[in-house]
């Protein structure tokens, strides 16, 4: 397998609004019929987000779960553990977290936290993050081995681009909630994540489990790709058939309806 550098990922692919608005009906229309799929087939399905601060990870969660059933949609957002948490295994959080029968879960950040900030803060000790990839390959060889489908997606932004979305963010009143000293933090440590990120691709972009970068400097390509990226994992083998009515729910509706009911 090719090895994936994010310098590879700097071209910004532009989308007209008209083109962008049609195609996001399209996308959001797929998921929603692989959802109908999940629920009436028992599947479980995991979207893993990561990528840079600023990165338009909260923008893609929200056009991917916009018209899905939220009963059997989980959206987690991952911070620093919890006391609690941190007397566990680093994946025991996760394993909390997990999606039931009928359910897709969306991870925002993610069990990659070990070897990413914990390896570039230096929270943990060199043995344990870097024995953190094979771990991290074996939790997601269990979840597929047990039939859930998990979709890596990574959004990538350049420097210009970051330092103009932090901008914004600070400028625009409604927004500077998504903002912090955290973001600058990391944006001082740039080169060491760009090296933790690409480290992170060659150790645990499986044949079962492949990351998908994202060239994010434009929102709405982003936004479109990471859709169609989602939607290539979760649905691949998927009958998306719909399922046949009862036939004793269709009598009972038909009496109560007074119709007789065509059903396609």
């Amino acid at each position: 397998m090719s090895k994936l550098r994010l310098r590879d990922f700097e071209h910004a692919d532009e989308v007209k609004r008209h083109a962008y608005e049609q195609r996001l009906v399209e996308l959001q229309y797929k998921l929603e019929l692989i959802q109908a799929a999940y629920i009436t087939q028992g599947l479980r399905g995991i979207v893993a987000i990561e990528g840079w601060d600023a990165s338009g990870k909260g923008g893609l969660i929200r056009r991917l779960t916009a018209t899905l059933d939220q009963r059997y949609t989980r959206v987690w957002s991952i911070g620093a553990p919890t006391p609690a948490e941190r007397d566990h295994h680093f994946l025991w959080r996760f394993w909390q977290r997990l999606p039931a029968k009928r359910e897709t879960a969306i991870f925002d950040r993610t069990w990659y936290g070990r070897v990413l900030v914990e390896r570039v803060d230096q929270l943990t000790p060199k043995a344990d993050w870097k024995r953190g990839y094979a771990e991290i390959n074996d939790f997601e060889a269990l979840q597929i081995a047990d039939g859930v489908r998990i979709a890596k997606l990574f959004l990538h932004i350049t420097p210009k681009e970051q330092d103009k979305r932090l901008r914004e963010r600070l400028e625009t009143p409604y927004k500077r909630w998504k903002t912090g000293l955290d973001d600058y933090h990391n944006r001082a440590l740039r080169a060491e994540y760009t090296e933790a990120y690409e480290d992170m691709f060659d150790a645990t972009s499986t044949k079962h489990a492949p990351w998908t970068v994202i060239a994010a400097d434009d929102k709405k390509a982003a936004r479109l790709a990471g859709l169609a990226a989602a939607i290539d994992v979760l649905g691949e083998g998927v009958d998306l058939d719909y399922p046949p009515v009862d036939p004793e729910l269709k009598r009972v509706a038909e009496k109560a309806l007074g119709v007789d009911l065509k059903l396609g």
